[in-house]
């Protein structure tokens, strides 16, 4: 199903089971919704699904799921420019940018308001909190924490996102909280698990700890 207003370019592929929202750009020469590059399908039903004002530019290719989660989706408002490739079961939330032949493996998941800078590779599995930025280039093979610029090879904390937490309305002294719980949980001299319980008793209490805990606490591959 393609929702209204939404235009689709010259020679692209859409494939049975994919829906796509309203008011979204489809440039040319793009696949959409084909079966996964996965040994282990075996012509299940799956889906893709596309949300609102999403752009997809030219020669970008997204497979649909596989049966262990049974579709791959991409949010609202997202950018995804030339040659990116996002694989099966992949979440994309809003509002995410994925430049120019960016890679997603399987099973990764991209939180909202995410930048993926050009030729950025995340591995399968991996999850990127929302409102962190990834330099390009970057190798993600464990899980990058909200907020946070992630950059270098290997990839590593390079700071917060302070710009772009700027243009979406964190306060001044909501980014300071932030970039004060990194900097004990990626600076400071103990261990990461000693960091995170001084956090929990120390920073608790602050807007967007939580958050950071949570996504820290929950992480299945480590964090960068």
């Amino acid at each position: 199903m393609i929702g209204r207003g939404t235009s689709i370019g010259n020679n692209v592929t859409i494939s049975t089971g994919t829906t796509i929202g309203t008011d979204c750009t489809i440039f040319h020469s793009s696949s959409i919704g084909a079966i996964p590059q996965d040994l282990k399908y075996n012509n299940e039903e799956t889906f893709l699904h596309i949300g609102d004002r999403t752009v997809i530019r030219e020669f970008v290719t997204v497979n649909k799921g596989t049966s262990a989660l049974g579709k791959t989706v991409i949010g609202s408002d997202c950018l995804l420019m030339a040659s990116v490739h996002v694989a099966h079961d992949c979440i994309v939330g809003n509002h995410v940018i994925m430049s120019n032949l960016t890679t997603l493996g399987g099973h990764v998941n991209i939180s909202d308001w995410v930048i993926l800078s050009g030729g950025v590779l995340v591995h399968q599995f991996c999850n990127v909190g929302a409102h962190a930025f990834v330099g390009a280039g970057g190798l993600v093979t464990q899980d990058v924490p909200p907020f946070i610029l992630a950059a270098g090879s290997p990839l590593e904390y390079s700071g917060i996102n302070n710009v772009g937490l700027k243009r979406r309305g964190f306060s001044m002294q909501d980014r300071k909280d932030i970039k004060n719980i990194y900097n004990i949980y990626f600076r400071s001299k103990s261990n990461r698990s000693d960091n995170l319980v001084k956090i929990k008793n120390e920073l608790s209490s602050q807007k967007n700890s939580e958050t950071i805990i949570n996504f820290i606490k929950h992480s299945e591959r480590g964090i960068i």
